[in-house]
């Protein structure tokens, strides 16, 4: 077979190989095995997904047609710059998560359910590129229910610790099937007056559509339901309590890549699929998308601040973060949509580092931990509370991490749309952040009662040095993932 047979069937391969392990893995009573079941599909979905980013470095793209059905008839995986990127940061993060997974998750749920637990994990994973990759509205609907049962089954497996992971496993499942409602009932709309659900034909078609009213009230179903998958404020609530009460190997996975493929799909929704209702979009983006991520920007900045519980601090900062993203697609320029991507990237490894350090934490003290329990743990574990603040520090932006190259081209692309008092929301909303993380800082270096240092595990602190490295790598040298959230940029605004 050759090289160019072997990328021909790559966009299939990245999406089909998790699931086709999943059952295997359930199957597995032995937990290492499962693991390594775990691993090899994580490792497999990021080497295709490698191989992908590097076939449309030159601005190239492509279709697998499932089936060999040629769209709009048959479902299409469309490979190109915005996916190919998405998919790849997204499987890079859950390949570092699941070698984390073998210590970290075996200390919250029982052996036996381990293989079901990987089972579950591989679906996610599988569930959320197939999110990334198709280019069928309804396709996408499927991929969004698969990805959203299994992370249900996922959080609630913190129940063996904290019951409360069973409540947020429920509120997870209720308005997270809200949203996939809310979606498909405006993929209903737009099929009656199209036609088609394949996304490219889609774009072609919805401009010359009389009912522009019909198409109207299908992208806003469509964009309510998106935006609850994507924990934009205020349809956010889902998301502290299932980061906070999930095992802590699972809020690493989760932290990591599961809204990163909402957001992307959000953009593909308006910047491809509506595109030529360039009025409609962008009396959204203006009105409704700016706003909401302002707000989820400094509600989620002030209630981190105030909060004791290390995993809901960061689930709090998440929305937060998240809302830059939003923000960043809101401006609507190759600028500022390149500024998104680039903070799709660069958040992954930030608050993947984050979570598997506390997760690290919980694992070695055996017990769920707040701010007061961290008292010292700056002391006592040295090698995981170092990679801890570096990513901490690249959250809040400083020079020379990852965090500060978003920022950079985020307030570039405010800038030069000349959206000057949203700037300084933006740099506002950044000086606040710090509040939290000196707050977590602080307590780590603090004497504590107890001095004994703890024996910190290889197997917990290799994967986070990885990210840790990422951030600082990036930070300095950033021109490859520039250099693809750019031609993601451009790709999705056609140069504009």
């Amino acid at each position: 077979m050759s090289l160019a047979q072997i990328i021909a069937n790559l966009p299939a391969l990245v999406v089909a190989i998790p699931l086709l392990l999943s059952p295997v893995a359930a199957m597995i009573p032995v937990a290492g095995l499962a693991w390594m079941l775990a691993v090899i599909g994580s490792g497999a979905a990021f080497l295709c997904a490698l191989l992908l980013q590097g076939a449309v470095t030159g601005g190239e793209s492509f279709s697998y047609f499932l089936g060999s059905w040629p769209p709009p008839w048959g479902i299409e995986f469309v490979v190109d710059a915005p996916s190919a990127f998405t998919v790849l940061v997204m499987s890079g993060l859950a390949f570092v998560t699941t070698l984390f997974a073998r210590t970290a998750l075996l200390a919250e749920i029982a052996e036996a359910d381990a293989g079901k637990a990987y089972a579950a994990w591989l679906l996610a994973c599988g569930g959320l590129s197939g999110l990334v990759m198709t280019g069928d509205v309804f396709n996408l609907f499927v991929f969004l229910e698969i990805s959203a049962l299994s992370s249900v089954i996922l959080i609630a497996l913190g129940a063996g610790r904290d019951r409360r992971a069973l409540i947020a496993g429920y509120n997870y499942l209720v308005i997270g099937a809200v949203g996939a409602t809310l979606y498909v009932i405006g993929v209903g709309f737009i099929y009656a007056v199209t036609g088609s659900l394949n996304m490219a034909d889609l774009a072609g078609r919805i401009p010359e559509v009389p009912q522009t009213t019909v198409v109207m009230v299908g992208f806003g179903f469509m964009m309510a339901g998106i935006l609850v998958k994507a924990a934009i404020f205020p349809v956010h609530v889902w998301l502290p309590a299932a980061y906070a009460f999930a095992p802590s190997a699972v809020s690493s996975l989760l932290a990591a890549i599961a809204t990163k493929a909402a957001l992307y799909v959000m953009a593909r929704i308006i910047f491809d699929i509506f595109a030529g209702m360039p009025d409609m979009t962008g009396f959204a983006l203006q009105f409704v998308l700016v706003p909401l991520a302002l707000g989820g920007i400094f509600v989620g900045t002030i209630l981190a601040i105030y909060e004791n519980d290390i995993k809901k601090l960061l689930a709090f900062s998440s929305v937060a973060q998240i809302g830059y993203i939003a923000l960043a697609f809101g401006v609507s320029t190759t600028a500022g949509i390149a500024a998104g991507f680039i903070h799709i990237g660069n958040h992954a490894m930030i608050k993947g580092g984050l979570f598997v350090a506390v997760s690290a934490y919980a694992v070695l003290l055996g017990r769920r931990i707040n701010l007061t329990q961290m008292t010292g743990l700056g002391r006592r574990m040295p090698i995981t509370t170092t990679a801890f603040l570096i990513c901490g520090l690249s959250l809040v932006g400083l020079p020379l991490t990852a965090g500060f190259i978003s920022k950079l081209y985020l307030v570039r692309a405010l800038l030069e749309a000349e959206m000057i008092i949203i700037l300084g929301l933006v740099l506002a909303s950044s000086a606040l952040s710090v509040a939290y993380l000196w707050k977590i800082v602080e307590v780590l270096w603090k004497p504590a009662a107890d001095h004994a240092p703890v024996r910190e595990a290889p197997a917990l602190y290799l994967p986070l040095w990885i990210l840790a490295i990422g951030n600082l790598w990036f930070g300095v040298a950033p021109a490859p993932l520039v250099d693809a959230a750019m031609r993601a940029a451009m790709q999705l605004t056609g140069g504009m």
